[in-house]
């Protein structure tokens, strides 16, 4: 083997790398070198983050096909490292409170671990390599959601949300089965594609189809693989639940949509895309109407959040480049605005132990810059104009119907009319914390440091990158320019 290869892996590379530094300096570190462990990872992280950033992508397929790092998995990549950024950040003082502190470092190897997994699935162009990354990301998740070890409820979490993995990752492999069966006995994407594109619809291949629909369904979310969701949210630490809600869903819908568009792209209109259809209809549906009924606000962010994948799978409907292109871009921009939230309710959970929507009634009056944030977020995630949140469900609508198919068409309008029941949801939020006559249930209290800078950047970007080009145009030009992809459009 050519060790060389291995210089591809750039963004692999620094996430091990991170992580090494960060297991030896918690293991070999006294108590008095442990209490720097939080700002350590968090500033290695960030210059990390740069470094995904600013080092190009090679744009070649290595280890004899089964990986790539071109400019459009780089930028997935850069995405899901701001938002773990964040997520540090916002749980900072609670890794470091004294139930939690003695485990800080297994927190952040876990959470790194996990960010490795998701790099190996947008990256792998083979099925072998994807089910490493995808198990990868998967098992230690386990783990971060019963972090809270006196915790029933954490308890409870974990173990429906194993169970429900090791269920949905059976259903997957049984599919890849057919896969395998069905490519003449390869796992490559390419092969698969032009065994495809060779052959004629077979009713292998709609079984095959249904069952990797469904297993990579359960990490997005998708209704109806949606029943874990809600409760393990629920039960985890809110940091942990914060990173589940946007992190892992962002590499999940891309890993989809190479997966469906490159391997499965010559059968869209003959069986996937109305696969899709309802899958789509009902994910945004059911979370919209399931979130009119949640008072707990982790429990209101889970359904508002797989409400959000189903429009986050529009992009994959158009099955282009501008598709993709739209949905890195909605992916940032919810990935922003889901974590503003979040901010927000760490920080009332942790300061005043609330976690009921009634709680907020009045919060204007004891924490204006927090009922602030909280209504920027909600407004993004609305799509309320002129927050970043519009131009991300502008630029996904507008990329679905660009192929003139009446269907298409329907499947927008759809959306858009959820979109008017979704705005109700997040504004009852606004209600309680602006218009609500009671007197405030949570006293005034002062930020950790760390969640401010949080909070702050989540309110920055939920302001400024809808009205800056630059951030949809680099999407766009990161799609353009992969090498790989373009062979998909």
């Amino acid at each position: 083997m050519d060790y060389s290869q291995f210089g591809s892996m750039i963004p692999e590379l620094i996430v091990l790398g991170i992580f090494m530094l960060v297991f030896l300096f918690d293991t070999f570190s006294n108590e008095n070198g442990k209490k720097i462990l939080t700002p350590f990872t968090t500033v290695l992280f960030g210059l990390g983050t740069i470094a995904i950033w600013v080092v190009p992508a090679c744009g070649e397929m290595v280890f004899g096909g089964m990986y790539i790092n071109d400019t459009a998995t780089n930028a997935i990549k850069a995405i899901l490292n701001i938002g773990v950024f964040i997520v540090f950040l916002q749980s900072a003082k609670w890794v470091d409170s004294d139930e939690v502190a003695i485990r800080k470092g297994e927190f952040y190897e876990l959470i790194l671990v996990t960010l490795f997994g998701m790099y190996l699935m947008v990256s792998a162009r083979h099925f072998l390599l994807f089910i490493i990354g995808l198990e990868s990301a998967s098992l230690p998740l386990a783990a971060l959601v019963a972090f809270n070890k006196r915790h029933y409820e954490s308890h409870e979490a974990a173990i429906k949300y194993i169970m429900t993995a090791v269920f949905s990752s059976a259903i997957l492999l049984v599919g890849l089965s057919f896969v395998y069966a069905f490519s003449g006995g390869s796992l490559y994407f390419n092969d698969l594609a032009f065994t495809i594109s060779q052959g004629e619809m077979s009713g292998l291949l709609l079984v095959a189809l249904a069952f990797v629909i469904a297993g990579i369904g359960f990490k997005l979310s998708l209704v109806p693989f949606h029943l874990w969701t809600a409760d393990v949210y629920q039960g985890a630490p809110t940091a942990i639940t914060s990173y589940l809600s946007v992190v892992s869903k962002g590499a999940a819908a891309f890993a989809f949509f190479v997966i469906f568009v490159q391997c499965f792209g010559a059968v869209y209109s003959d069986a996937w895309e109305w696969m899709m259809y309802a899958v789509i209809i009902l994910t945004i549906t059911v979370g919209n109407l399931f979130a009119i009924r949640q008072k707990n606000m982790k429990r209101f962010m889970a359904f508002s959040s797989i409400s959000q994948a189903g429009y986050i799978m529009l992009g994959a409907m158009a099955a282009d480049g501008l598709g993709l292109a739209a949905m890195l871009f909605y992916i940032l921009i919810n990935k922003i605005s889901n974590l503003g939230a979040f901010a927000v309710i760490t920080t009332i959970e942790e300061n005043a132990g609330k976690l009921n929507m009634d709680d907020y009634n009045g919060l204007h009056k004891t924490n204006p810059w927090l009922s602030f944030a909280m209504t920027l977020a909600m407004f993004s995630l609305a799509g309320i104009p002129p927050f970043a949140g519009f131009f991300s469900k502008i630029l996904i609508f507008t990329s679905v119907t660009g192929s003139n198919s009446w269907a298409l068409y329907m499947l927008v309008l759809i959306a858009l009319i959820n979109t008017i029941i979704s705005l109700y949801y997040y504004l009852l939020v606004v209600k309680a914390m602006w218009i609500s006559p009671e007197e405030p249930k949570i006293g005034s209290f002062r930020t950790a440091t760390s969640q401010r800078v949080a909070l702050w950047l989540c309110v920055a970007g939920i302001v400024f990158f809808g009205i800056v080009p630059y951030i949809y145009q680099y999407c766009y030009d990161a799609v353009q320019n992969s090498l790989a992809l373009l062979s998909i459009f």
